[in-house]
């Protein structure tokens, strides 16, 4: 074998785009109707990464060594995530067969109407979200016994589904005990007090214009007839499949609070698929066994409401295998453009037309979306846009703080509006409903980072370094 040493260099624009575009057609051939293939996102993001690594090794001289490196901490840096993701599955198990999402269910159909339903699921995961930090815990949880609620109510799935992701990324994007809420300043030089509160100013907004859009749905939805009877009759399969006691309701609480109250994710979810499976046995007269099995495998509902079956048939170990394949080919795929410089070489070129602090602004939200859509994870879209224009803000007198904001306006909130992304794939398997499909109705995604650039604009709220307290630059009265 050869011991010559091999020299590594930038990559072109060209050659970042050679992977790039290939992996981006390839993705749109499978994903996109109009091809009529409606195949799996996984192998467009394998093939793209063999692409990436040939460019790498025989165009930009890296070893394979060093793209393996690259794979191999891109993966590593996302593994609390995955463990979470798998015992968000073994919780939905237990939660179902406990009736614990069944009695949530009954319940709500009995306090929510149409007319408000989704401004108080928003809310709701809102809060939720915000007490623990998690989207991925929101919607895997409250989510789907809201999902069941809609379904009970007459509103179509990727409506409600709409509305919880709106809420949980609103909580999540809010909460300091968020790991992206963490994130997003530590990149951009900022403190994480000062982060939150200077989010408000776009999120607050974007907020109240999600829930004016959920609430003119939703009075749409109360002008049509209420139809009683069909909410009775999701009620009365509720009793019939499940013993309902409201001391179910316990444990989310429980959960939730051990969340609030800083205890650390893994063990608190854990200690909630406990106490599911608790639940089964004592309430809904389920075996050890069979608890077990549903940690595994799931539970598959029998109600005879197909609609309200497809709902509860989901959890287990093993249903979030082709999410956690998704996401490692997804971790793959950008680990190696992260690594080889690919992708700082397309946000260089984007950098060269953005004059104004608006388009300073609007180039760092496109490069966190640009992030999202190709390296298929939202920590990546805060990471390497943060790492690309931390010294650009500063240079520019702009405060680090508007820099965090950009990077969770667009690279949290836009994640699970991908379908190949780690947070797309991940609402779709909690929800059960296509990225693409309620992608029309998540509000608060969709219009945070067009805020954010009207703002980049107008210069509102976009502080200066000169006025950052936090910064050595300070000029104001310490």
């Amino acid at each position: 074998m050869s011991t010559k040493v091999r020299t590594k260099r930038e990559a072109s624009l060209l050659e970042a785009l050679i992977p790039i575009l290939f992996t981006v057609g390839l993705l749109m051939y499978t994903v996109l109707p109009v091809f009529g293939v409606e195949g799996e996102v996984h192998i467009p993001l394998v093939l793209g990464s063999m692409v990436a690594i040939l460019v790498a090794v025989y165009r930009l001289g890296y070893t394979w060594t060093e793209v393996e490196e690259g794979i191999i901490s891109s993966i590593a840096g996302t593994m609390q995530a995955i463990i979470i993701l798998a015992i968000i599955g073994m919780i939905i198990g237990t939660w179902i067969q406990g009736g614990i999402v069944p009695t949530l269910i009954y319940y709500g159909l009995n306090v929510l109407s149409p007319s408000f339903f989704l401004v108080a699921a928003c809310l709701l995961c809102g809060v939720v979200s915000l007490a623990t930090g998690t989207s991925w815990g929101t919607a895997g949880t409250i989510g789907i016994a809201l999902m069941g609620i809609g379904i009970g109510l007459g509103v179509p799935a990727p409506i409600t589904a709409g509305a919880v992701i709106s809420g949980a990324y609103f909580g999540d994007k809010m909460s300091p005990l968020s790991d992206t809420t963490n994130l997003a300043p530590a990149m951009a030089g900022a403190n994480l007090f000062d982060h939150v509160r200077h989010m408000v100013y776009t999120t607050g907004v974007s907020l109240i214009i999600a829930l004016i859009g959920f609430g003119i749905i939703g009075a749409g939805y109360a002008s049509k007839a209420y139809d009683a009877s069909a909410v009775q009759a999701v009620k009365d399969l509720m009793t019939q499949n499940f013993n309902i006691n409201p001391l179910l309701l316990l444990v989310p609480v429980i959960v939730f609070v051990l969340v609030a109250k800083k205890c650390p994710a893994i063990p608190g979810l854990f200690i909630g698929t406990l106490l599911g499976g608790v639940a089964a046995i004592l309430f809904q007269g389920q075996t050890m066994a069979g608890v077990m099995d549903a940690m595994q495998n799931g539970v598959v509902s029998e109600t005879g409401n197909q609609v309200l079956d497809d709902l509860l048939t989901r959890g287990g170990y093993q249903s979030m295998m082709w999410t956690i394949s998704l996401i490692l080919a997804a971790l793959t795929f950008g680990g190696i453009l992260e690594k080889t410089g690919m992708l700082e070489a397309v946000a260089k070129r984007i950098l060269r037309f953005a004059k104004s602090t608006g388009a300073l602004v609007t180039a760092t939200i496109f490069t966190s979306i640009f992030t999202n859509v190709l390296a298929g994870d939202q920590y990546l879209s805060i990471v390497l846009p943060g790492k690309m224009y931390k010294d650009e803000f500063r240079k520019r007198g702009l405060a680090p703080r508007n820099l965090s904001r950009c990077l969770e306006d667009a690279g949290t909130l836009t994640s699970p509006l991908v379908p190949w992304n780690t947070c797309g794939a991940t609402m779709t398997t909690y929800l059960g409903v296509p990225t693409l499909e309620y992608l029309p109705y998540a509000f608060l995604n969709l219009v945070n980072p067009v805020v954010s650039i009207i703002y980049g604009f107008t210069g509102i709220t976009m502080m200066k370094l000169e006025d950052d307290p936090s910064a050595p630059e300070y000029k104001g009265k310490k």
